[in-house]
């Protein structure tokens, strides 16, 4: 459909709109009321977006609607034309004033209180009206949904969806991890077998940083250990941590940016090699804000330095 299509002129963003809340609410009468109209005028221009399309884009039941299989097409559509129009709008804002603009994006939480919170620190230093929104879970999600930009995270095996672009900004490695106080952290040859009966503190088994640890000891033929306290919270396994009492694994890029006085040390174990990629990962043919481009410039700056180190 050509911008001058007929059909376009009659499908323009208060279309769009209407539609978008009532797929949303399932119900005509909870998008009037959230649209402030009322339940007829929705009703209209429903009929009227199903007759420019020549397709039904609702089923009706008593229950309320449900969008078709062409429906959902157009909620994709619609949420892709705010999203490119608000775009533009923070583009043209961001030409107004560079120093402002507002940018979400994601990344599980190890790299937001890591590499991730240097890169903000270097931006804000440079622009510092810009305002910042992370998510740490549902990235892939979030990222489809268009409700942040792009993500940064480790990808397993350098495979990446096919909707997604990658740039890889470098390779990082798992290391296990005692608190500084630890016991553990004074000794300057620890062997794997040394560690089966410890107790660990560790995060769900979804994450990337299982198979590493679990491969490292099945190539050492022994048993994994067992996750004496399994959580998702980056910050409550830190306070676990902190005791002296548990081990855990870390992306050992992130010991870096611990400061002076570090609270955690990687342990002198040898695991096989474990090394992936961490990459900004963006939406195919999704055209970036300034902020979020800018945000980029600086976070392949602070990874330079990562990516000639092995960890």
């Amino acid at each position: 459909m050509e911008w001058d299509d007929p059909r376009a002129r009659r499908l323009g963003t208060r279309e769009l709109r209407i539609f978008l809340a009532v797929a949303h609410s399932r119900s005509m009468a909870k998008a009037a009321k959230t649209l402030g109209t009322s339940q007829p005028a929705i009703s209209k221009a429903v009929a009227d977006m199903e007759y420019a399309l020549g397709v039904r884009l609702l089923d009706r039941s008593p229950q309320g609607v449900e969008p078709t299989q062409y429906g959902r097409a157009l909620v994709r559509c619609g949420i892709a034309v705010f999203n490119e129009l608000n775009q533009g709008i923070n583009e043209i804002g961001f030409l107004v004033d560079p120093t402002a603009g507002e940018l979400r994006i994601g990344c599980p939480d190890a790299l937001a209180a890591g590499m991730v919170q240097v890169v903000i620190d270097r931006l804000l230093r440079k622009h510092p009206r810009i305002t910042l929104h992370i998510e740490t879970t549902s990235l892939y999600r979030e990222l489809r949904e268009r409700n942040i930009e792009f993500i940064i995270n480790r990808m397993p095996g350098l495979v990446a969806e096919e909707d997604f672009d990658a740039e890889v900004l470098y390779r990082d490695s798992v290391v296990i991890v005692a608190a500084a106080s630890s016991p553990w952290a004074l000794r300057r040859k620890v062997q794997l077998a040394d560690l089966v009966n410890e107790s660990w503190v560790m995060p769900k088994s979804d994450s990337p940083l299982w198979p590493a640890l679990i491969k490292a000891f099945h190539a050492s033929s022994l048993k994994p250990p067992r996750a004496t306290v399994t959580v998702s919270s980056f910050h409550v396994r830190i306070s676990f941590l902190a005791t002296g009492r548990f081990l855990s694994v870390r992306p050992g890029s992130t010991l870096r940016f611990q400061g002076r006085a570090p609270l955690l040390k990687a342990l002198p174990v040898e695991l096989p090699s474990n090394q992936e990629p961490v990459a900004i990962m963006t939406l195919k043919n999704r055209t970036l804000s300034p902020v979020a481009r800018l945000f980029i410039e600086h976070a392949r700056e602070v990874a330079k330095p990562l990516a000639k180190r092995k960890w």
